[in-house]
């Protein structure tokens, strides 16, 4: 399991998280839910160690990982797709997928290949690997990225607006291939995502934040019209 707890964060003097608590278990998808502003992508910052500071206490499996380096929180099992994906334009896409492994061995893949999860779930990207990233479309970089973060082989995936900019017939291809890594690869998802109907589909748990606080968790049944309304909807 995945566990914040009293988490505080910050940017500079910026202030984002205010002891924020949270529970993901281990083999689910928790949705993260709430408006642009309110902490999301943050919170997965913070579980990467990408903020300037913080304070309380991250822990995996309980391993309490609050004062190590991103390096070694993604040692640890844990990969982050960000968003807007962040791949490099002008690398292939072996290039690109081969990247994500020097997260975990400092080296990369490079003997051991692409790993085998890679063409199982994306079949185009293995049939272009020499095409450069910058050519693909949208829901085609969204699968590079995600494909370059699991060429780390972690036990638990950060995704950030996985839909964000993609085209709506694309938007459920990303959301069965989020599904499939979960309940055929048994990978813990901290799923960042604004459409709600996505959440709700692909989430098991739910956490809705606003002004960097969690004002509502639980299963993803009571992710209520009511609560949208409330905190997210205009």
């Amino acid at each position: 399991m995945l566990s914040l707890d009293q988490v505080d964060s910050f940017y500079g003097r910026s202030h984002i998280l205010h002891g924020l608590n949270l529970q993901v278990p281990t083999g689910q998808i928790t949705a993260i839910v709430g408006r642009n502003g309110t902490g999301k992508t943050t919170l997965l910052k913070t579980i990467m160690g990408l903020t300037d500071r913080m304070a309380g206490h991250i822990r995996l499996d309980g391993h309490d990982l609050s004062a190590e380096p991103t390096f070694r929180r993604a040692r640890a099992g844990i990969a982050y797709v960000p968003q807007g994906r962040q791949i490099i334009p002008d690398f292939s896409i072996r290039e690109n997928i081969l990247m994500g492994g020097f997260a975990t061995t400092g080296r990369g893949r490079a003997r051991g290949g692409i790993p085998p999860l890679v063409p199982k779930l994306f079949p185009y990207l293995m049939q272009n690997l020499d095409r450069p990233g910058g050519v693909l479309s949208g829901g085609q970089q969204q699968q590079l990225a995600i494909a370059r973060a699991l060429s780390a082989e972690p036990s638990v995936l950060l995704l950030d607006e996985p839909t964000e900019g993609i085209q709506p017939n694309i938007v459920e291809e990303i959301q069965n291939i989020v599904v499939r890594l979960n309940t055929e690869e048994g990978l813990t998802i901290i799923l960042v995502e604004q459409n709600v109907a996505f959440a709700r589909a692909a989430g098991h748990h739910f956490a809705m934040l606003e002004k960097g606080r969690a004002v509502a968790a639980g299963p993803i049944g009571q992710l209520t019209d009511d609560l949208i309304h409330r905190h997210i909807a205009v």
